[in-house]
């Protein structure tokens, strides 16, 4: 579903059925706040780009809103384990390197 920011995001959920405007995001849950969710951090939020550069099945996403400087800015961090090799990813938008590996082309060759 599109989030308020107009990235396609499959942890956003929006009810909008006959006037009502329910809108919350499943990844961060219902967290007290002040590290609650708002619609202003999808704008910042980087999990939309997350997933358009990686599709893993295996990796699973965890976040968090923290605050910033003086408590002024919050922001979404995410963190990401991989179920298959079973280890944390420390670049999520490229994954772990096991599940997928590169094509040959991709890869350079031996020198000899």
């Amino acid at each position: 579903m599109k989030t308020p920011a107009g990235f396609e995001c499959s942890y956003f959920y929006g009810d909008y059925y006959r006037g009502r405007k329910r809108e919350e995001c499943r990844l961060i849950g219902n967290t007290p706040a002040p590290h609650h969710w708002t619609a202003d951090l999808c704008k910042t939020c980087p999990v939309p780009g997350i997933q358009r550069a990686n599709a893993c099945p295996h990796m699973v996403l965890d976040a968090r809103v923290s605050r910033g400087f003086l408590g002024l800015k919050r922001k979404v961090h995410v963190s990401a384990y991989c179920n298959k090799s079973f280890q944390i990813v420390t670049e999520p938008h490229v994954g772990c390197g096991q599940c997928h590996p590169l094509p040959p082309p991709f890869i350079e060759p031996e020198t000899r």
